[in-house]
C-alpha cells in the first residue's frame, strides 16, 4: 500500500512539471518571435545604414590668430574635443553657420584685415551670435553682442528709433576697436578673446588671484573656459565641411542681395510708403536696415545715414 502511495506521489509531481515547462515553452514562443519581428523590422527601416557616429580626430596644429594651442596637455586636448563633438555632431546649427558663413564672412573680412586684427575673429562673431541680430539676458546685441554703453562709447547710435549695434559694418568697426585694445593690454589674440566675452574686469581678477597670464593655464567660468575652443572647432569645421561629413554645395549656401546706398538726411516718417518709392516692401527694407528701429525716422538733428535699398529683380513685391 505505502509503495503504491509513494508511485501515485511521484507521478503527481512529474505530472505537475511537465505542465509547467509547457507553459513556460508557450510564454517563452511568443516573445522570441516578436524579437525577431523587432529586428527584422529595424533592418527594413533603417534610414541611413552607412551613419556611424565615431570619435572626432582632432587636428595636430591647431592654432587660433597664428597662436599654438597647447595640445600636448591632456586637460586641453579633453577640453578640444568637446567642443569638437558637440559642434561635429549638432549638425543642423552646423550646416546653418555654414550657410550664414558664406552670407556674411564677405562682409566681415575686408574690415578685420583693414583693421589688422586676424581673420580667425570672424569665427568669434559665429560664437557670439551665430551670425545673427540677437539680443543676450545681459542686453548685449547683434553680431558682435555689443552692450549699450560699449556701442555709445564706439560712436554708434543706440536708441530705440536708431541702434546701429545691428548694423554689421559698424559693428565690425567697433568690435575691432575692442579687440585690439585688448591684444595691446593682454599681449595675444587667444586672451584678447576671453576677454571680449567676459570682460577686463573678469580676466584681470583671473590673472591676479592665479598668477598665471595664459588662457589656457587659467581656470576660468565655465562660458569664457569654453569660448576659445569652441571657436577653434567653429574654425576647423567650416573650414574643412567634407572632413566632418558635411555634405553641402555652393547653391546651398545664403548669399547677399547686392544693394545701393540711399543718404537720408531728413525725417522719414513712415518707411512703409518710403519702401514704395523703390518698389520693395517694409519687410524687406527692415530686413537689409536692421538697424532701423522704428517705422520712422525721426533726425531731428539732420544726420546723414545711408540706408541700403536691394537691386531690382531680387525680391517679387505685391502691388
Amino acid at each position: 500500500m505505502r509503495f503504491l502511495k509513494n508511485a501515485l506521489m511521484t507521478i503527481g509531481i512529474l505530472s505537475v512539471l511537465s505542465t509547467l515547462v509547457f507553459a513556460v515553452q508557450q510564454q517563452m514562443e511568443p516573445q522570441a518571435e516578436a524579437e525577431q519581428i523587432v529586428d527584422a523590422s529595424a533592418d527594413q527601416t533603417r534610414v541611413a545604414p552607412s551613419y556611424r557616429i565615431s570619435a572626432i580626430e582632432i587636428p595636430e596644429d591647431l592654432n587660433f590668430a597664428g597662436e599654438a594651442v597647447p595640445q600636448e596637455d591632456p586637460e586641453v586636448m579633453e577640453r578640444i574635443d568637446r567642443e569638437f563633438l558637440v559642434n561635429t555632431y549638432w549638425q543642423s546649427n552646423a550646416l546653418l553657420l555654414m550657410k550664414r558663413a558664406h552670407k556674411y564672412f564677405p562682409v566681415i573680412e575686408p574690415i578685420l584685415a583693414k583693421n589688422g586684427v586676424p581673420d580667425d575673429f570672424k569665427y568669434l562673431a559665429v560664437a557670439e551670435s551665430g551670425l545673427q541680430n540677437v539680443v543676450s539676458p545681459a542686453g548685449a546685441t547683434g553680431f558682435w553682442q555689443i552692450m549699450k554703453a560699449t556701442g555709445r562709447e564706439y560712436g554708434l547710435e543706440v536708441n530705440n528709433n536708431v541702434d546701429e549695434r545691428y548694423h554689421l559694418e559698424k559693428a565690425t568697426e567697433v568690435a575691432c576697436r575692442y579687440l585690439k585694445k585688448y591684444k595691446e593690454k593682454y599681449g595675444s589674440w587667444t586672451m584678447a578673446a576671453a576677454a571680449y566675452n567676459t570682460g577686463t574686469g573678469s580676466i584681470d581678477r583671473y590673472l591676479n588671484i592665479q598668477k598665471a597670464d595664459d588662457y589656457y593655464e587659467l581656470l576660468l567660468g565655465q562660458e569664457t573656459g569654453r569660448y576659445v575652443f569652441r571657436i577653434l572647432a567653429i574654425k576647423e569645421i567650416l573650414s574643412h565641411p567634407q572632413k566632418y561629413g558635411f555634405d553641402i554645395g555652393k547653391e546651398d549656401l545664403y548669399t547677399n542681395v547686392p544693394t545701393f546706398q540711399v543718404e537720408v538726411d531728413t525725417p522719414v516718417s513712415d518707411f512703409a510708403a518710403f519702401a514704395k518709392q523703390y518698389e520693395i516692401n517694409y519687410k524687406i527694407l527692415k530686413r537689409h536696415n536692421p538697424w532701423l528701429r522704428e517705422p520712422h525716422l525721426n533726425n531731428a538733428s539732420g544726420k546723414k545715414y545711408q540706408i541700403a535699398i536691394p537691386l531690382k529683380g531680387y525680391y517679387t513685391v505685391g502691388p
